[in-house]
């Protein structure tokens, strides 16, 4: 068990967070989140840090690192963090910034702001005691969109790195860390047919919304949900007026996996699709965005010294493996990645977004545990 003085500083991270939470960073807006980063970059420069701005926006800070990774160093250990959120400028007015008893609630507190505050007391806790080889903080601007401009960032320090922690939230009201979470994807198919007046001449159209709807069947029948594989068409565009025949359509379907395979054989057999009527053309687009982060031995070895640091600072730990993807899934595949360790809560996306005071200092402690021990 740790001594009370172990315990974060709740009021001094309530402060952090509501600094980061006024700022609101839309992943639509670069400039907003520059401004979010620009806080966590001064937090980072006054313990010493070594801070690169890396191109597409994404924020690097070194903590007792090396100056270049060469085969001889140590390795660092890896954070990754994101500084954009769902939510559009103006979301405060409706949601607003709010303490109920155990629960703080805000946009962008639980998904992840709440996350980069808790890591850097965990960081300020270190004392400058940095672990063999440093820590490296990757900050990205675009996690939510995909994270198109910072995903070879990612990727690039995950090789060089012995381990990596992520501080998204963990799991929603078990607060349980993450070992593995499915790879996402999205396809979209537009359909060209041929229009014409549905009175007078049927014949002569090639209806693009017919071609489409046997295509939602068809997507759809791919899903494997007893292994993880599930397919959804979210949206469906098509027409211009209920008297012509159709010639535009588009679907868009929401894809995610378990496996690489499965998500090799659902891509092979949607680009493989084609429409019965010749006259309809078929365009496909899209495809796996995220990989599997798949459950194997480095993130479960990952996840034992974290329980075994929990029983040790007093509390219990499980993990499971989710469907929504994140940035840990980039780097799952090139070093032992553990997701999750950032502040407990619940509402990712949604009005109730919140965080729980009662348990969040919890976490950190747990935090600056990995950071000396992995």
């Amino acid at each position: 068990m740790s001594s009370p003085a172990d315990q974060p500083d709740l009021k001094a991270m309530l402060s952090d967070l509501r600094t980061l939470v006024d700022i609101e960073s839309p992943s639509t807006d670069l400039a907003a989140i520059c401004r979010v980063m620009d806080v966590v970059e001064h937090w980072a420069l006054d313990l010493g840090a070594e801070t690169h701005a890396l191109p597409g926006g994404t924020r690097l800070f070194n903590f007792g690192t090396a100056h270049q990774v060469n085969a001889g160093d140590e390795q660092p250990i890896l954070v990754l963090a994101h500084a954009d959120t769902v939510w559009p400028h103006g979301t405060l007015q409706t949601m607003p910034w709010r303490e109920d008893g155990d629960r703080l609630y805000g946009p962008g507190t639980y998904d992840m702001k709440a996350g980069i505050v808790g890591l850097f007391h965990a960081l300020r806790a270190l004392n400058h005691q940095w672990p063999r080889g440093g820590v490296q903080v990757l900050l990205s601007p675009d996690e939510e969109t995909g994270s198109a401009s910072s995903r070879a960032h990612i990727e690039t320090a995950a090789r060089n790195a012995r381990a990596v922690l992520v501080v998204e939230p963990p799991v929603a009201d078990s607060h349980n860390l993450k070992t593995g979470r499915k790879g996402t994807g999205h396809f979209s198919l537009h359909f060209q047919g041929v229009a014409s007046h549905a009175g007078n001449k049927p014949e002569e159209g090639a209806s693009a919304i017919t071609a489409a709807a046997k295509a939602v069947l068809e997507v759809q029948a791919l899903a494997r949900p007893e292994i993880g594989t599930t397919i959804s068409v979210g949206l469906i565009r098509g027409g211009s007026a209920v008297n012509v025949v159709p010639a535009e359509c588009v679907l868009d379907i929401d894809l995610r996996v378990s496996t690489l395979a499965e998500a090799e054989r659902v891509t092979a057999a949607v680009q493989a699709m084609t429409p019965d009527d010749p006259r309809v053309k078929l365009t496909i687009l899209g495809g796996l965005n995220r990989p599997p982060f798949e459950q194997g031995d480095g993130s479960l070895g990952l996840f034992e010294q974290a329980q075994t640091a929990a029983q040790s600072l007093g509390f219990t730990l499980g993990h499971e493996f989710v469907g929504g993807g994140s940035d840990g899934n980039f780097t799952a595949p090139l070093s032992p990645t553990l997701d999750g360790l950032g502040a407990p809560g619940d509402g990712a996306h949604a009005s109730h977004e919140h965080i729980r005071l009662d348990r969040w200092p919890d976490h950190v402690r747990l935090l600056t545990r990995l950071l000396q021990e992995v």
